[in-house]
């Protein structure tokens, strides 16, 4: 491993990035904020201007991204488009030369994430595997949770990239996919508490409790972290779209979970169940965020948790 390509300093770095999303984009001006030079590229136009309004610039394609950039990240919805991103026409490995490093912040199955990283290794790039937790309250505050999987002179190189981002970062392991192992298994815990916090809300709504009183209850409770406390808010407060936490993402992530957990001959009776009320929800919610599941217990208990 060439350690001159390692050691780029933060005034020589050069960060890119791909997938300005809501997450993407909230990644990418703390990274500016932190000093980096930043170029990015996106399929939407109105994302690419928010990222010249904060300093950086855009980019007509991922090729081009990788022109200008030694550090990379990929901040997409699945491993298809991971795939396409790095190793598709046009793609990052076009225009990354040897040395530069590939950080994969998307969160998509363990096999998918060693499938982009042989591609990338296979022409002299580093890989760095590390899905992220902390929502997009996370991302605009620049405390982001990392599970990162790379080896560790990769990791040391990119810390202070990394740290831009992150509140804690958590070496997980050397062998790529161990973050996306970790960050499977914690969805199952995000997407159960979710769920548990839905219900809950629904059944003393149907009771006649009123709901200011059950989530001051709920808050002062040993339930009430910061996750169910936020989530037992938004569906008080009816907010369904535009909070940075598409309904469309977590279904991914909890199928994504069950796979694994069939692969590994693990029972998942709870994750399961959640998995099956955010099928109910993206059926009938498509469009909106986590919190909208809530809406499908309501409408089958005939009632409406809110203020």
């Amino acid at each position: 491993m060439d350690g001159n390509n390692l050691r780029l300093g933060r005034r020589m770095k050069k960060v890119g990035f791909v997938g300005l999303g809501d997450m993407g984009l909230a990644m990418a001006q703390n990274i500016l904020k932190a000093g980096f030079p930043l170029v990015g590229f996106d399929l939407r136009d109105a994302r690419l201007q928010a990222l010249e309004q904060a300093g950086g610039q855009r980019v007509g394609s991922c090729r081009e991204v990788g022109t200008k950039a030694d550090t990379v990240f990929v901040m997409v919805l699945n491993g298809r488009q991971v795939q396409q991103v790095i190793a598709g026409p046009d793609g990052l490995l076009d225009g990354l030369r040897p040395g530069a490093t590939i950080i994969v912040s998307a969160t998509i199955t363990p096999l998918e994430m060693k499938a982009a990283a042989e591609a990338a290794q296979a022409k002299g790039m580093h890989v760095i595997d590390t899905p992220v937790s902390g929502g997009l309250a996370g991302a605009s505050a620049g405390t982001l949770t990392l599970m990162t999987a790379a080896p560790t002179d990769v990791l040391a190189a990119q810390r202070d990239v990394l740290e831009a981002v992150a509140g804690q970062i958590f070496h997980v392991g050397e062998e790529i996919g161990a973050g996306q192992t970790v960050k499977a298994s914690l969805q199952a815990l995000i997407g159960t508490s979710f769920v548990a916090v839905f219900e809950a809300l629904v059944l003393a709504a149907k009771s006649g409790v009123k709901g200011e009183t059950f989530y001051d209850v709920l808050a002062a409770s040993a339930a009430g972290s910061p996750l169910v406390k936020n989530a037992a808010r938004f569906v008080l407060e009816r907010q369904f779209t535009e909070t940075g936490s598409t309904i469309a993402t977590m279904y991914k992530d909890l199928g994504i979970t069950m796979n694994m957990a069939r692969a590994n001959g693990v029972p998942m009776f709870a994750t399961a169940a959640a998995l099956e009320l955010f099928q109910a929800g993206i059926s009938r919610f498509p469009d909106e965020d986590n919190w909208s599941v809530a809406k499908v217990l309501e409408e089958m208990a005939v009632t409406k948790a809110s203020w």
